[in-house]
């Protein structure tokens, strides 16, 4: 793990991390050459551009999904048996990131959604 700056990390070579602020966790990209999706990347650490969008999804959100559970019904779960829900939701956060700036599209299903923030730090303590 590469610390290139305080909203940067780089996991592996070719690897980019940086911290969702509406999903509450990191999002990842590849750039540079290799196999799989690739981003462009404008080598800023400070103010990154990454082309094009990014877009995560998660739980029954993922294209694919067979209606076999899915995060939104384990926490259902766990909540009607009087436990806290897990950290893992069913997201989708589709963003466009320039000049350090997240653009947070309007199919994201968080509170973020149509809004565009700074990048910003990962937590204490939160490596990717």
């Amino acid at each position: 793990m590469t610390y290139l700056s305080k909203i940067l990390r780089e996991p592996s070579p070719g690897r980019l991390s940086f911290w969702c602020p509406g999903c509450g966790q990191s999002h990842e990209i590849q750039h540079g050459a290799g196999p799989g999706p690739r981003w462009g990347w404008n080598g800023d650490v400070e103010r990154p551009t990454f082309t094009p969008s990014v877009l995560v999804r998660s739980g029954h959100h993922v294209p694919g999904y067979d209606g076999r559970g899915c995060w939104c019904d384990f926490n259902a779960e766990l909540k009607a048996n009087g436990e806290e829900p897990c950290d893992f939701r069913c997201e989708v956060c589709h963003i466009f990131v320039t000049d350090g700036q997240i653009q947070f599209l309007s199919d994201c299903t968080h509170a973020l959604a149509g809004q565009t923030v700074p990048m910003v730090e990962f937590p204490e303590g939160r490596q990717c």
